[in-house]
């Protein structure tokens, strides 16, 4: 039997929305001004408005799945610093975390939901 789940429409409407998401997207920048704003901001927006645009909740959880899984690709990337491969995992994720967020907000900014790679799906 294959029942179809609904889904909240990811696409951002209105140019309030689209500036918003895209505001969601880059806030996670943040991070390399005061470290844990990067990871505040995003939620702090995501929560207070995904009720109001339902769009935003999509975009919200993609953040929220990317922060996890970068927060475990950190992990393992230091536990292999030992050998000294790691290092190379960390700069990946250094530059995936500019990329990402810069990528996202420019297809938010378009009113398109895109999905980060490597993100491992904790919250759907």
């Amino acid at each position: 039997m294959n029942q179809m789940q609904h889904q909240p429409p990811s696409q951002l409407q209105t140019p309030e929305q689209k500036q918003l998401g895209m505001f969601l997207h880059l806030s996670q920048l943040f991070n390399f001004i005061l470290p844990p704003a990067g990871i505040i901001a995003p939620i702090v927006i995501w929560q207070m408005k995904k009720d109001k645009i339902p769009a935003l909740d999509a975009h919200g959880k993609m953040i929220a799945n990317w922060m996890l899984s970068a927060l475990i690709y950190s992990v393992v990337s230091g536990i292999l610093a030992i050998v000294l491969i790691g290092f190379l995992g960390f700069i990946a994720l250094m530059v995936l975390s500019v990329a990402f967020p810069i990528v996202g907000a420019v297809k938010a900014y378009n009113g398109e939901f895109w999905e980060y790679p490597l993100t491992i799906k904790f919250l759907k």
